[in-house]
C-alpha cells in the first residue's frame, strides 16, 4: 500500500523560508505526476506546485516565484522549496498525485507564517 510521510514544516516568520519533504513507498514516484496541495482552517485543498515526471514544473498564481517543486526519483521523494513566505502561505501542506488519488493523501505538515 502506498503511503506518502510530508515533513518540514515548521513556524516562520514573515520572508522566511521552509523546505518541506514527501517520501513515499513504492515506485510511483519515478513514473507519476507529482504534486503539493495545501489547506487553510476554513478553506478548501488547493493545488500549490506540480511536476511531471521528467520535472517540468507547474505553480498556482500566489507561489510563482517564491516556491519550488523538485523530486528526486532515486530516493522516493519530491521537495517543495518555500521562499518569501507570507502569512497567508499558513496552512496544512499535503503532497500526493497529479491529480490526487483520495487514498494517498498524508496527515501534511503545518506551515505557520507569523510573526
Amino acid at each position: 500500500q502506498v503511503q506518502l510521510v510530508e515533513s518540514g514544516g515548521g513556524l516562520v516568520q514573515p520572508g522566511g523560508s521552509l523546505r518541506l519533504s514527501c517520501v513515499g513507498s513504492g515506485s510511483i514516484f519515478s513514473i507519476r505526476p507529482m504534486a503539493w496541495y495545501r489547506q487553510a482552517p476554513g478553506n478548501q485543498r488547493e493545488l500549490v506546485a506540480t511536476i511531471t515526471a521528467s520535472s517540468s514544473t507547474g505553480y498556482a498564481d500566489s507561489v510563482k516565484g517564491r516556491f519550488t517543486i523538485s523530486r528526486d526519483n532515486a530516493k522516493n521523494t519530491v521537495y517543495l522549496q518555500m521562499n518569501s513566505l507570507k502569512p497567508e502561505d499558513t496552512a496544512v501542506y499535503y503532497c500526493n498525485l497529479d491529480p490526487p488519488r483520495r487514498t494517498y493523501w498524508g496527515q501534511g505538515t503545518q506551515v505557520t507564517v507569523s510573526s
